[in-house]
């Protein structure tokens, strides 16, 4: 539990934030979950310290492999500190596969399941009730930096491939600022929530899961499998 007694500075749907005068900030996750193509939300309250669990481990191994998280420390089950690195309203996705909104809103251009080789980077400005995908040519003319956005992306993307395998990488979503020194830094959370992942049997180990239907106990132990898994 988070030891602020104030209104968090920041409050969306799976996080908190409250700003520190040292240029961190405190999050403490929110166990909801949501699903905008499947209609469907819920709150499974083990999700939270799942997620977190994931995170401090992926963020450790994408450290070592020189690729810069805001995440800095835990402080409870379900918070951590972390650098606070203000986003633009857009976020960076991942295609390994040919999955998920690839083929909902481009029907008949790739099939289901079509591995990407290279990995497609997408960008889609974040906006209720579904983000939507944006040219690269506004977040150029808003003067962001596409080219080193997408390469942190990839980055992550060999990372954490490398690090998961066998388990097998459909795709994931990130959120980027640019920290101090002119380097994206990952500012969001890296968790089953953000990402697709499939076992060696194909079986889902994320947030399909819930968009499939399955009941909260399947979820909770399939994300604790995984995280005893990724913990070595």
């Amino acid at each position: 539990m988070s030891t602020h007694k104030v209104k968090p500075d920041i409050e969306g749907r799976s996080k908190k934030l409250w700003r520190n005068s040292d240029g961190t900030c405190d999050i403490e996750l929110i166990a909801s979950l949501r699903s905008y193509t499947y209609d469907r939300d819920g709150i499974i309250p083990e999700t939270a310290k799942l997620r977190l669990d994931f995170y401090e481990a992926a963020a450790g191994r994408l450290a070592g492999m020189g690729v810069r998280t805001a995440f800095r420390e835990r402080l409870g089950d379900i918070s951590y500190r972390a650098d606070y690195v203000p986003a633009p309203p857009y976020e960076v996705i991942v295609k390994n596969i040919a999955t998920g909104s690839t083929v909902r809103k481009y029907p008949g251009l790739f099939a289901e399941g079509h591995r990407f080789s290279p990995p497609v980077v997408k960008f889609d400005y974040r906006t209720d009730p579904e983000d939507q995908p944006i040219g690269e040519d506004y977040l150029r003319a808003g003067g962001w930096d596409v080219e080193a956005f997408r390469q942190c992306a990839l980055e992550c993307n060999e990372g954490l491939r490398s690090w998961l395998a066998p388990l097998d990488l459909w795709d994931f979503c990130l959120i980027m600022g640019m920290g101090a020194e002119g380097v994206p830094v990952i500012n969001s959370e890296i968790s089953p929530d953000c990402m697709r992942l499939r076992d060696e049997a194909g079986r889902p180990l994320d947030k399909d899961l819930f968009r499939q239907g399955a009941d909260p106990a399947a979820i909770i132990d399939a994300w604790t499998d995984l995280v005893h898994r990724v913990r070595g």
